[in-house]
């Protein structure tokens, strides 16, 4: 473990997604039953073959309720003590006002604890049953009425923007929005968003798209949606998924594992035989950033792990053979690639903090402790070879 002096500069800054879904909430009493928050998929997740490590279980944090100041507060401890330097916050603004788990985001800043830095994504994608077996049920609709709701939009965002603790880079408070190619014009919008920060008294907003671009052979990084960004990142695990790992997907030794015999004979097998998709972790950091460009306006994106079993069942998607030491390694190549810029723009996203149900987090946990903080933190704070 590396022990950084009080005065130590961290090499990057690392900002960790943080998924709210961890309280009960009407809506999802109604669409999953009384008391449903993400434990309820973690706890009762079982191993859907030999080797597959499941249930994942907290350890130091236990099932927490984000309801719980005393919670939140461990959390920014945990997280300032490795290296990360703020969270953000998924939020969920499905137009015309309407908002969702949105409680523990909202005490965070009204209370003004914990102190510790954070930013906002804006999760703008319907809700639909695509993770229990219901593809085609909108269980709640993602919907762009226009300028007065996008102003609407600003007027909340802004008591955030304006809070000493929120994340900027040179003055501008960031805000990612994941999926910009589902905006009707990522132009227009990012056009009207700057206009009202220019005459709330801000510099601006620094704009950070969360890239979804998968088509074979199109670029991912540049277009007529990602242009009027700031900065890009790729949305993991899908960046790898989508793209390495679909060409693997006839590869006999994968089939096999997946007992995957193609969609003409699937159909005979029997339900018992169904196994989800299955990815080597070690090949995704093999690959990782291979193709991601080099000028600064590209930030980094780190995935510590995947296993959606427990919200898909055998539909999902396992990363296999994922270790600390592994992470730490992801971690360092995403830090090199930062750690020359200006220092405002060094920045490296973790996916992330605490998506338990998704196999994605970095908090403490029954299998791993600490180890995945103390990645983080090795990363983060080593020193490197003079060039």
């Amino acid at each position: 473990m590396v022990n950084p002096s009080p005065d130590t500069d961290p090499l990057a800054r690392v900002l960790a997604f943080y998924l709210p879904q961890f309280h009960p909430i009407p809506e999802n009493d109604e669409w999953w039953g009384k008391g449903f928050t993400e434990w309820t998929n973690v706890a009762k997740a079982k191993p859907l073959y030999a080797g597959h490590v499941q249930p994942q279980l907290p350890s130091d944090l236990g099932f927490y309720d984000l309801r719980v100041p005393e919670v939140r507060e461990r959390q920014a401890e945990l997280a300032r003590e490795a290296g990360v330097e703020g969270f953000c916050y998924w939020h969920y603004w499905f137009g015309n006002g309407r908002r969702i788990i949105e409680r523990p985001f909202e005490e965070v800043l009204a209370s003004g604890k914990p102190d510790f830095p954070f930013c906002l994504a804006w999760a703008n994608q319907s809700w639909t049953g695509i993770w229990h077996g219901s593809p085609g049920t909108t269980l709640m609709k993602q919907e762009y009425p226009g300028p007065a709701d996008e102003e609407a939009h600003y007027r909340w965002a802004s008591r955030a923007f304006h809070d000493p603790r929120y994340v900027r880079v040179d003055g501008k408070p960031l805000f990612c929005i994941f999926a910009p190619h589902d905006l009707p014009s990522s132009k227009d919008f990012i056009d009207h968003w700057q206009r009202l920060a220019k005459a709330d008294g801000l510099p601006g907003i620094y704009f950070v798209a969360i890239s979804n671009i998968w088509m074979w052979g199109a670029d991912r990084y540049r277009g007529q949606i990602l242009d009027p960004f700031d900065a890009v990142t790729l949305l993991t695990p899908h960046d790898y998924l989508e793209t390495h790992g679909r060409m693997t997907r006839g590869r006999w030794s994968r089939r096999l594992r997946e007992l995957n015999f193609g969609k003409r004979l699937n159909r005979f097998r029997p339900k018992s035989w169904a196994r989800p998709t299955r990815i080597d972790y070690r090949d995704v950091v093999a690959r990782a950033f291979d193709d991601m460009p080099r000028e600064e306006r590209y930030l980094p994106s780190v995935l510590p792990n995947w296993d959606n079993t427990p919200r898909s069942n055998t539909r999902g998607v396992v990363y296999e053979h994922a270790t600390p030491e592994l992470f730490q390694q992801y971690m360092e190549r995403a830090v090199d690639l930062v750690a020359d810029r200006p220092p405002q723009q060094r920045i490296v996203f973790i996916k992330a903090w605490n998506e338990w149900a998704e196999g994605n987090f970095v908090e403490p946990s029954a299998r791993w402790g600490h180890r995945y903080l103390d990645a983080i933190r090795n990363a983060v704070f080593r020193r490197r070879a003079p060039r």
